[in-house]
Order: structure tokens, then C-alpha cells, then sequence
């Protein structure tokens, strides 16, 4: 399929194995990218692979996506590029999975710095750009542990219920505007960061993966899958979404 053909799409946390993976599913569909992180080799190695192997055009933005300036710039090397903007996805994020009481300032900034604001400052720059075209897919990458209530994961559960709850209401606000705001909510992950925690705590991966009824975490292309499917033409009657890529661990 080339559902994004004549698209440009924007996939913040781009260095990343989720975000490599949305980014690429998006690329070999034919969207034109814009990539950001806030690791500038890890971005750049997405984007060359994305080059050799599929011929994608990519811009980067290596940065903080937390601060104004750096949001900005992503949004303004995508309009000099290629001087549109279609899809967003908000998939920068991450953070410091401890028991509750275990959190210091420094892990409570973190998490709600990594996820709240690189959300809200994207989406920001974005969404004047996308109103003037009369057309806008963003799609936010949360966590089904909102939903489930996972161990050690109160924290973390704030800041992605945060951008939840920020879909939602920018789902409806912008309804009429041709813009649809969706969540996808992947539950444990098959990325490298989830093998280091298995290797290193046994235990805590078990119980990750406890509360799944398929017994494992989603493949990274089943996160993508389920992205591409939100940032396409297809969707456009689905908004205010939460669509979980979980193996059952929430059912509606």
C-alpha cells in the first residue's frame, strides 16, 4: 500500500525502536518525513536507513522537544522541505519506571517533562498549520498501563494519562476543522529498553507481561500498524479514539 503518498508525516522520538518502527511503516507507505529526537545519531541512523533502503526523503531536528524553540524548528524544517504538514505523531516520551515512593524530583520531572510537554509543544506548533490546510492527522502514542493500572507505574501513568486526556479534548475542539486526534495505547513492547529491564529484574518483566492474555509484549510493527491505520485517509471518521495494542491486558 501507499496510503501516504504526496503526505508528510512527523514522528518525534524517531531514534527510538517504537518510533523507528512508526516512522518506517510511514515511509514505506510514501510519506515524506520529518524526524526528531532529542539523541541526534539515533535519529540520524533512522533516517538513513530509511534513505538507502526505501529511498524515503527525511529531514531530522535533534533537540528537546520539551522547549518551544526545538518544537518550532521541527515544524519549520518540515515546511521548508517539503511545504506541508499531514500527520503527526506525538511518540516522544519514556520514563522512570519505580515504585511510587521511590521517585525523586529529578524521575518525577523526567517522566512528566518527556511525555506532557514534548506533547504540548509539538502539537502546538502543529496545529496552525494543519487548520489552515483544512486537514490533520495526530496521532498520540500513550500507554494501555493508564488504563490497567500496571505496577510501578503510577507516575509514569500520570504524564501518559495526561496526553490522553489532551487527545481527547483536542479531538473534539478540532472535529470540524479536518483534524482528527487519536491515541494509541501499546501495552509492553518488544523493544531493546524491555529486554534490559528482563535481563535485569526477572521479575518485573514477568509481571509486565503478567496482565497480558496473549502472553507477550506487541511487535514493534503492531504498534506501527495500528498508527499508520490512525494517520490515514481511511480513519477520517474516527477521532477522540484510544485503540489499544495490548493482547487483551484492557478490554472494552
Amino acid at each position: 500500500m501507499r496510503r501516504f503518498e504526496g503526505r508528510v508525516a512527523l514522528v518525534t522520538g524517531a531514534g527510538g525502536a517504537i518510533g523507528a518502527a512508526i516512522a518506517g511503516r510511514l515511509g514505506r507507505e510514501g510519506a515524506r518525513l520529518a524526524l526528531a529526537d532529542l539523541d541526534g545519531a539515533t535519529v540520524e541512523a533512522t533516517a538513513r536507513a530509511l534513505r538507502d533502503d526505501h529511498g524515503v526523503e527525511v529531514v531530522t531536528v535533534a533537540g528537546d522537544l520539551g522547549e518551544a524553540a526545538v518544537a518550532d524548528a521541527l515544524i519549520a524544517a518540515a515546511r521548508e522541505r517539503f511545504g506541508r504538514i499531514d500527520v503527526l505523531v506525538n511518540n516522544a516520551g519514556g520514563g522512570v519506571i519505580l515504585p511510587t515512593e521511590e521517585q525523586t524530583e529529578d524521575t518525577l520531572h523526567a517522566t512528566l517533562d518527556r511525555n506532557i510537554w514534548t506533547v504540548l509543544r509539538t502539537t502546538l506548533a502543529t496545529l496552525p498549520v494543519m487548520r489552515a490546510a483544512g486537514y490533520g492527522r495526530i496521532v498520540m502514542i500513550g500507554a494501555d498501563s493508564v488504563r490497567n493500572g500496571l505496577d510501578r507505574h503510577a507516575v509514569y501513568n500520570a504524564a501518559k494519562g495526561g496526553v490522553h486526556a489532551f487527545a481527547a479534548g483536542l479531538a473534539r475542539e478540532y472535529a470540524r476543522a479536518g483534524i482528527t486526534v487519536n491515541t494509541v495505547a501499546p501495552c509492553a513492547t518488544a523493544t531493546p529498553e524491555l529486554a534490559a529491564i528482563v535481563a535485569r529484574s526477572p521479575e518485573v518483566g514477568e509481571a509486565f507481561t503478567r496482565v497480558i492474555p496473549m502472553g507477550r509484549p506487541a511487535a514493534l510493527e503492531e504498534v506501527a500498524s495500528a498508527v499508520a491505520y490512525l494517520a490515514s485517509e481511511e480513519a477520517s471518521f474516527v477521532t477522540g479514539q484510544v485503540l489499544g495494542v495490548n493482547g487483551g491486558s484492557t478490554m472494552n
